[in-house]
């Protein structure tokens, strides 16, 4: 179960957070606050796992205040203006709504919320065991091989449609819906991939180009109907790439 906080200095807006929120058995609404100066005071005697927050709000906006959280739980901002998209993301949102959005929206951003929880308590309670230690992955042209439930796995490169960074652990996302877990660091998955067919668009994320289905400013929309943000330091190399190749 997630504990969640939802800030919103629309009443309107609020209350409809609040109703997706409760339709989400996964995820348990500790508070609601119209303003975000409530929410952090609330904070100093209280926990949250997550927090969905307005961006553009008066007196302390959703950016300021996930700034001035000494350790900032997960974050999804909400907002009606997409150019805040790309501050949400440098201060590592997990995702961003664009309002009016709907309740498939909102349960999309949770269940990566819940996939990071997932991985964070895995992390948590990871042992120095062989059995849970990947090994290097193999740079073959057309196939790596991985560590990840306690076996290792050769797994066709084309099939990755991209790769997320979660700290020490790497979710490999497939074509055909599999996600699967291995402790390493993107960095070192990275250089066993081949680079025609990879590019790191953010610093968590490394996609598939084949497996690109469109872009728009600040996302990368893939083929299996998953979206990854663009990092600010790599806008200029997806460019080069959309006018080489897309």
């Amino acid at each position: 179960m997630i504990r969640c906080l939802a800030i919103d200095d629309e009443p309107l807006a609020l209350r409809q957070i609040r109703s997706y929120i409760e339709r989400i058995p996964q995820l348990d609404l500790a508070a609601t606050f119209s303003n975000a100066i409530e929410a952090r005071e609330w904070l100093l005697d209280n926990s949250a796992d997550l927090i969905f927050v307005d961006i553009n709000m008066p007196g302390l906006s959703g950016v300021d205040f996930v700034r001035s959280l000494a350790n900032p739980p997960m974050i999804i901002f909400t907002t009606a203006y997409s150019e805040y998209a790309v501050e949400g993301f440098k201060l590592d949102a997990i995702d961003y709504l664009l309002k009016p959005f709907g309740f498939d929206e909102l349960q999309r951003s949770a269940t990566k919320a819940l996939s990071l929880h997932e991985l964070r308590q895995l992390r948590d309670s990871a042992t120095s065991q062989s059995s849970e230690v990947t090994e290097e992955p193999s740079a073959d042209k057309e196939y790596i091989s991985i560590r990840a439930d306690h076996k290792t796995s050769l797994i066709k490169v084309a099939n990755i449609v991209f790769l997320e960074s979660e700290g020490e652990y790497v979710r490999l996302h497939l074509n055909d819906g599999t996600k699967l877990v291995t402790l390493f660091r993107l960095k070192n998955m990275e250089s066993s991939l081949p680079v025609e067919m990879f590019m790191r668009v953010h610093r968590s994320y490394i996609i598939n180009t084949t497996h690109i289905s469109g872009y728009t400013k600040g996302r990368v929309f893939l083929d299996s109907d998953d979206y990854v943000p663009i990092g600010e330091s790599y806008k200029e190399a997806f460019a080069e790439l959309v006018k080489r190749k897309l």
